[in-house]
């Protein structure tokens, strides 16, 4: 374990910090010697926490609060306004948007690690090849999220082809739908985006300790300060560290993270804001599973920690991460605003794995040897380096046209995205098996090329709400597109909605949008008959219907949704898969509804999701394809978390989670499904006082019933995966303010 950097600690709490560390090395296996940590160990690091924060507490002549005061947090399934949508601080129960939204106290509470988390909050996320210890892929809506194109931090674009760290997220938010008013290209199923944490003006400190099966650990530290007097100069810095040995077998690994975000009021009405974050993970990415011939494997007969990874010349893959930022707001007036935003983030990645890939025995690449044998390659692309850079700017606002108000955003990005040549190898190593038990011997490096690629992208916004009168609202949004990826291309991307307030507590409205991707056919001159041409713009389109209701204690949304998305095919292929012309081909179309709410009844409180998807393929010109369902998208799925305050112990706080998907589909033709699963998840929250300090002890059980089912199918790489749900796994973990 490296040395807490203990710099940023108040100086009376240095000493016991110091203390911790050694106890709990002392808790750590020894060398040589089979175990894992010891729960208890935790526990005394935790104590050994808390007494930190107990000689930290000034003596101030005033008596210590109660051990027993009850500290009430409550969250909501939504945040109160999403800058994901574009239209400024507007409350998301009176917005024509559908928006899923995690804050960080709600992901410690469900002991979310990574993006992926979001398919356990919202029933429109699901996943999509989420492998444990490599970077999270989301579906929402039916639509895979685009690494390179559907996300955002604090509202610039980044590559979200990294391990991304939460400790220095405020929250996370998912805008789902089509989104070409938010975004010059992206994939019609949402867009998600990262907001930072940032100074609040408070001098608070807060360490975070905490442990899961079978022996990963960690400590995060979270302190603000403010700097003279007032507020005007004040920094914010998040450090974790994190040591990896999950219960997946060969996945040990270590992670480390420093965020340090400053703000600067400089005047009335002007801020600058700059952050910088640092991050680093290695960890083996875990290998799945697979058809075994025309055979879908049962559930039960695979071990879920069993990694396929596991060759002796298997390695980590290696993510490193740097991003900065800068922000200036300025107020114009008391109406107008001026922000310009700027933002670098340099991505580098050693992506390694033995991979299992195919059966030549049976001339079978799309799944593994019916006898449970599997082809196996040694694949790496050591040197990846992805940079992107942005910059914006905005002038928002409010101003009086015609006797209506206006909510006005008028403004301008520019992105520049470069990924850099780099070596990479993919070469068949030899024949393994599905028990993991095979020992295959290294094949000679053949190093390669991989040539990179540079993009540009220039795009002009216009966004106005019009309160049309009191209670109805028309919102419009225009965003044009000059795109440069080696070709030129142009396109523009409406937003038009109508909302009516009903009721002070029920609002309804109509949306209709569009968005759009662009592609390029493989440069294959042996495959393709168009190779290195360009597709027209792929637009999608997407009408809703929704209605929002909110009281006190309870609330409703309901939004049903159809969206079209053009379909791309390679036609005319002769049997050598020679002569392919690319072209689109029909739509994939997906409709569905989405229903979430949230209640609470004194100590009880429920929120939670349900969608029902038709997600099928319309107007190929091959008959056989229209009608079917697209791989790894359940057609229905449901999110619950029920709460419970006990009333016998304040400050505790009782929690169940129940995680439900239909069948889903592992084969382009629809000739293999995967049954549905349900998963439950239980934790416990404890917030207490001690010593006037706030700390909150968890404890969660994840998979508590341990279930045995294939979690997703993801058809990548012109094969079919299989991932199953993670095995029951306990956690616990302590924070402390001091």
């Amino acid at each position: 374990m490296p040395a807490l950097p203990l710099a940023f600690l108040p100086p009376d709490c240095t000493e016991s910090v110091m203390a911790l560390q050694t106890r709990f090395r002392s808790s750590l296996p020894v060398p040589g010697r089979t175990g894992r940590p010891r729960p208890w160990a935790l526990t005394a690091l935790a104590l050994a926490a808390a007494q930190a924060a107990l000689a930290a507490e000034p003596d101030t002549g005033e008596p210590a609060a109660s051990a027993t005061e009850r500290i009430t947090v409550t969250g909501r399934a939504e945040p109160a306004a999403a800058g994901v949508t574009g239209f400024g601080d507007l409350p998301l129960s009176r917005s024509p948007f559908q928006v899923a939204g995690i804050g960080n106290g709600a992901i410690a509470d469900r002991g979310l690690t990574g993006l992926s988390g979001l398919t356990r909050v919202d029933a429109s996320v699901a996943d999509a090849y989420n492998s444990p210890g490599y970077w999270s892929n989301l579906t929402v809506r039916g639509f895979v999220l685009d690494s390179a194109y559907n996300y955002r931090r604090d509202g610039l674009p980044i590559s979200a082809q990294t391990v991304i760290a939460l400790e220095n997220k405020e929250r996370i938010e998912v805008l789902k739908g089509t989104s070409g008013a938010q975004a010059g290209t992206s994939a019609p199923g949402g867009l998600a985006n990262l907001v930072v944490k940032r100074p609040r003006g408070v001098d608070r400190s807060t360490v975070f300790l905490g442990w899961t099966e079978q022996a990963s650990w960690k400590i995060v530290a979270d302190v603000e300060r403010r700097v003279g007097d007032g507020d005007a100069l004040a920094w914010r810095l998040n450090a974790a560290y994190e040591s990896l040995d999950p219960l997946l077998e060969h996945a040990d690994g270590e992670r480390h993270l420093v965020a340090l975000a400053g703000q600067a009021r400089l005047g009335t009405g002007r801020l600058l804001e700059a952050e910088v974050e640092l991050s680093h993970q290695s960890q083996r990415s875990m290998a799945a599973f697979s058809l075994l011939g025309d055979r879908l494997p049962s559930a039960r007969s695979v071990n879920p920690r069993l990694n396929l990874n596991n060759q002796p010349w298997a390695k980590p893959v290696v993510n490193d991460g740097t991003t900065a930022s800068l922000r200036w707001a300025e107020s114009l007036g008391a109406d107008w605003q001026l922000v310009a935003q700027a933002m670098g983030q340099r991505l580098d990645m050693d992506d390694r794995m033995a991979f299992p890939y195919g059966c030549s025995a049976e001339e079978r690449w799309d799944r593994y040897c019916s006898d449970g044998t599997v082809d196996f390659y040694d694949y790496r692309s050591d040197g990846e380096r992805r940079d992107t850079l942005a910059g914006s700017v905005a002038l928002e606002g409010r101003v009086q046209w015609a006797g209506m108000a206006h909510t006005l955003s008028l403004g301008a990005l520019h992105s520049d995205f470069h990924q850099h040549d780099n070596t990479q190898i993919y070469q068949w190593a030899g024949v393994g098996t599905v028990d993991g038990r095979t020992v295959i011997e290294a094949p000679t490096p053949e190093p390669y090329l991989n040539a990179g690629r540079r993009e540009r992208s220039t795009e002009l916004h216009l966004r106005d709400h019009v309160a049309l009168s009191a209670d109805t609202g028309l919102w419009l949004g225009l965003r044009h597109t000059r795109l440069d990826r080696g070709y030129d291309q142009s396109f523009t991307t409406p937003f038009v909605a109508l909302s009516q307030q009903w009721h002070p507590a029920l609002m309804l409205y109509g949306s209709w949008g569009q968005g759009v991707e662009s592609e390029v056919v493989p440069d294959l001159a042996a495959k393709y008959t168009n190779h290195g041409e360009v597709l027209p713009a792929l637009r999608s389109r997407q009408a809703e219907l929704g209605l929002k209701w909110r009281e006190h204690d309870w609330a409703v949304g309901l939004a049903a949704f159809d969206i079209r998305r053009p379909a791309t095919e390679d036609v005319g292929c002769e049997a050598d898969g020679a002569n392919c012309t690319r072209r689109t081909d029909g739509d994939w179309r997906h409709r569905g509804v989405e229903a979430d709410g949230e209640w609470r009844l004194g100590a009880f409180g429920v929120q939670g999701s349900v969608m029902w998807l038709r997600a099928r393929r319309e107007g190929a010109s091959d008959d056989g394809a229209n009608g079917l369902q697209p791989t790894n998208v359940p057609s229905r799925s449901a999110r619950l978390l029920a709460t419970w305050q006990v009333g016998a112990l304040p400050g505790l706080q009782a929690q169940a989670g129940v995680s439900y998907e239909s069948e889903r589909e592992v084969l382009p033709d629809n000739s293999i499904t995967l049954p549905a699963w349900t998963r439950l998840d239980a934790s416990l929250r404890y917030a207490q006082r001690l010593g006037g300090r706030e700390a909150i002890w968890r404890a969660g059980v994840d998979n508590l019933t341990d279930r045995r089912a294939w979690r997703e199918s993801p058809f990548q790489f012109d094969h079919a995966y299989l991932y199953p749900l993670e095995p029951r796994t306990f956690r616990i973990s302590f924070q402390v303010g001091l």
